[in-house]
């Protein structure tokens, strides 16, 4: 059997289709006349990215997470560059928290150093005053 979210088809993509974190590079952002439900049809920009099938709407908050992520406030800048489109249960819609998608550059990974066959040794290393060792208060 289906789950709910299933149940509801979406041209665009849901949170339960980005999960904790889904990898996506970005290949066009197109203008699209959205309908939400009791509220007349509004235009909005729409992200599509190579290895997903439907598209991210672009609100004013995603807006700002993708220029700060992608570095660039020119849009043709973010075409071949690479997102991570993940699932926060904050988001809130029409005055209601319900969830959403959120958007954040790739982490780096750090470089690890490789393993030296032999551990490096410490210099012992004398303290000043470390032959000082009596009970003077001063």
């Amino acid at each position: 059997m289906p789950r709910t979210h299933e149940m509801i088809e979406s041209k665009y993509l849901k949170k339960e289709d980005v999960g904790a974190g889904t990898l996506a590079t970005v290949r066009n952002l197109e203008k699209e006349q959205l309908q939400v439900p009791n509220e007349d049809p509004k235009t909005k920009w729409v992200m599509y990215f190579e290895e997903l099938a439907k598209g991210l709407v672009l609100g004013p908050t995603t807006i700002g997470q993708c220029e700060v992520a992608l570095g660039s406030d020119n849009t043709d800048d973010w075409i071949g560059k690479k997102l991570v489109l993940f699932s926060d249960p904050t988001v809130a819609f029409m005055g209601k928290v319900v969830g959403g998608i959120r958007v954040r550059a790739p982490r780096l990974t750090p470089r690890v150093p490789k393993a030296s066959a032999v551990p490096p040794t410490t210099p012992q290393v004398k303290q000043p005053f470390s032959d000082m060792d009596d009970d003077v208060p001063f």
